[in-house]
């Protein structure tokens, strides 16, 4: 499963997004979206994980507090 995570604090690298996700379980890939100019975060990223697991880290971190900025997780939605 695809997950959203919204509302990073903008220092995230991708390999801290993986940290906060893989005590869930398995990241198949985490990836912090950055500004293609600045190259600066742009605030949210996207991890891939198995479906049970990515249920767990929903559950787990929508709402939690992570460097002063409260978490938006939840299974990513294709682009309109």
């Amino acid at each position: 499963m695809n997950l959203f995570v919204g509302n990073l604090p903008y220092t995230t690298s991708d390999d801290d997004l993986r940290q906060m996700f893989e005590p869930h379980g398995s990241v198949d890939s985490a990836r912090v979206i950055t500004d293609r100019e600045t190259g600066r975060s742009r605030g949210f990223g996207f991890v891939e994980m198995a479906d049970s697991a990515a249920n767990e880290a929903i559950e787990a971190l929508n709402g939690s507090d992570i460097g002063g900025r409260e978490l938006v997780v939840n299974e990513a939605r294709p682009r309109r």
